[in-house]
């Protein structure tokens, strides 16, 4: 009767064990459907782009959002395609440094006229094919740091030094980034620049930084100077010329009043030349008179008696048109006489 209890026993154990190691099994299975459910899920964000790989095949997915994957058959990798930025030739505690192989002189350029520079840029890049960014390149952002400094060097080498410090920058800021856009565009590998600019500029030693200053406050002078001359030039030009047009003007009408005059001067005297044709004799003695009614009326005129006495007879000869004044003029030399 025990033997059979124990059997049963046994039977009974072996029973719940099998029941056990289902449940662990299910359990198990449930885990592992439930881990491999939960990684088929990502979400992509605004700022993101998403690379699916199938296989070994790589695909873009740009929509943000919930997406689905394939457990264990696909692997996906995110990409920011937001606008980022390294700098060059100067240390930040905040943005990441390219300094290169070069550390911290990698801002220490030679110009065309062999001065030394130190210089510092800032390159602005996003990522515009993700999968060309993960895949075409094992690291496209120090590719184009490299890329970028190498431009840089090639640029400023170009340039003399006053240019760098002051009047070129743009300029040489603009052939840098057309530069490097030529360049990755051949190396197609999924990051563009967006921009590079330069952030300071100045001479290596405290010496030249200063002589340089000097440079600077002279040119500044100078072109103060040409401001306020041609302030002065403009505020007196409009002046001088209208002077100049009254000039002219004032001119122009002595020369026509001259003329006319002139005219009138002819007029009359062929005028008078015709009456002399008609009348030769009485225009003479007209003319004669006329003359003499011009200059007797300024002229006294003295006459003195016949072997050379004392006794003068003065002809008053001052006014021909009035005969009273005559004889006070007579009045008035006798009275000196007496």
């Amino acid at each position: 009767m025990e033997t059979m209890n124990t059997e049963e026993f046994n039977q009974k154990l072996k029973n719940s064990a099998g029941k056990a190691g289902k449940i662990a099994l299910i359990a198990i299975i449930a885990a592992i459907a439930l881990i491999l459910l939960g990684g088929s899920f990502y979400t992509i964000r605004e700022e993101e782009q998403a690379v699916v790989c199938t296989f070994g095949v790589p695909k873009a997915v740009t929509q943000p959002g919930l997406h689905f994957k394939i457990p264990v058959v696909q692997t996906v990798k995110k990409v920011n395609t937001t606008i980022q930025g390294f700098a060059i030739g100067y240390s930040n505690d905040v943005e990441q440094n390219y300094n290169g192989a070069e550390g911290a002189d990698s801002g220490l350029m030679i110009t065309s006229d062999y001065n030394f520079i130190q210089i510092d840029f800032y390159a602005e890049y996003r990522i515009t094919d993700p999968v060309k960014a993960l895949y075409n390149s094992q690291d496209p952002e120090l590719i184009l740091a490299n890329l970028a400094q190498n431009c840089i060097r090639t640029t400023i080498g170009s340039y003399g030094v006053d240019a760098v410090l002051t009047t070129g920058k743009n300029e040489i800021q603009s052939n840098i980034k057309e530069m490097i856009l030529t360049k990755l565009e051949k190396l197609d590998i999924g990051i563009q620049l967006v921009n590079i600019r330069i952030q300071d500029a100045e001479p290596p030693t405290t010496e030249v930084i200063d002589a340089f200053k000097s440079v600077e406050t002279a040119k500044q002078g100078k072109e103060t100077a040409l401001n306020n001359a041609n302030k002065y030039r403009n505020e007196r030009l409009p002046e001088a010329e209208a002077e100049a047009d009254k000039i002219v003007q004032d001119a122009e009408a002595e020369k026509e009043a001259r003329i006319n005059e002139a005219k009138g001067q002819v007029a009359r005297f062929n005028e008078m030349y015709n009456e002399y044709v008609k009348y030769p004799t009485i225009t003479k003695q007209r003319m004669f008179y006329e003359t003499m009614e011009d200059v007797l009326p300024g002229l006294k005129v003295v006459i003195e008696g016949a072997g050379g006495n004392e006794i003068r007879q003065i002809l008053p000869l001052d006014s021909l048109a009035s005969p009273e004044d005559a004889l006070n003029a007579v009045s008035e030399e006798d009275e000196e006489e007496n």
